[in-house]
């Protein structure tokens, strides 16, 4: 789809705003209708937003970045949500393996290092997410982002275009706190993943450049793996 206008995102976020997370997936996926998928991580609360898009479209695709770097407690989640929610996952590795890579440029970096983590994010993370995105081809993302992970994040819409995928991001739990995602798992049974460690971040509220300006530039500098 073609970016909306700085109005025309007003007024979608205006017409959204009181309404539950609920009714706006269905929102999302009525009106961009075969055009959507979803982005996971299996991160800790995943299960929420992966359970109300399926009950909408049980085949929706789910985009997946599978880095190689995992805990095995995040995999056996992923087989688990997969299963349990039948879910259409696509998943995107890297062109190199994780052993591949450390192999060329040592172990995954520290915290203290954003340069090294930027460029371990885009060659791991962001380039297969592009790719991801690039082949699935989606005019509506729908994330799992909320206001209460960051204070980057506290300033988000609940729908905005992307830049660094060129597509229109809707976040339907923005608002919801870590309280009311447990409360729905709860409600509706459902497992959740408490072992996440993700290395393109290194830290809960460090951004891995997915939902950052920095992502895109990071990306383009990626070669290609032979």
């Amino acid at each position: 789809m073609s970016r909306p206008s700085p109005e025309q995102l007003t007024r979608w976020n205006d017409q959204l705003r009181p309404l539950s997370p609920a009714e706006i997936v269905r929102w999302a996926l009525s009106r961009f209708a075969g055009q959507a998928v979803v982005s996971t991580n299996f991160r800790p609360y995943e299960a929420v937003l992966l359970h109300l898009a399926t009950q909408v479209q049980p085949d929706l695709p789910i985009l997946w970045v599978d880095h190689g770097y995992n805990r095995p407690a995040t995999y056996r989640h992923a087989e688990a949500l997969r299963t349990r929610l039948g879910l259409n996952l696509q998943p995107y590795l890297p062109r190199l393996t994780p052993a591949h890579r450390d192999a060329l440029h040592g172990p995954v970096p520290g915290p203290t290092d954003e340069a090294a983590l930027q460029a371990f994010s885009a060659l791991m993370k962001l380039e297969p997410f592009q790719r991801g995105m690039r082949e699935l081809a989606p005019a509506v993302w729908l994330t799992s982002l909320r206001h209460a992970q960051s204070e980057g994040r506290a300033g988000f819409g609940l729908v905005s275009w992307d830049d660094n995928f060129h597509t229109l991001k809707v976040n339907p739990v923005l608002s919801w706190d870590d309280a009311r995602m447990e409360q729905y798992l709860r409600e509706h049974d459902l497992p959740n993943e408490t072992d996440y460690f993700d290395p393109a971040k290194a830290e809960a509220k460090r951004e891995c450049g997915l939902h950052a300006a920095w992502g895109r530039a990071a990306v383009a500098a990626v070669e290609p793996a032979p």
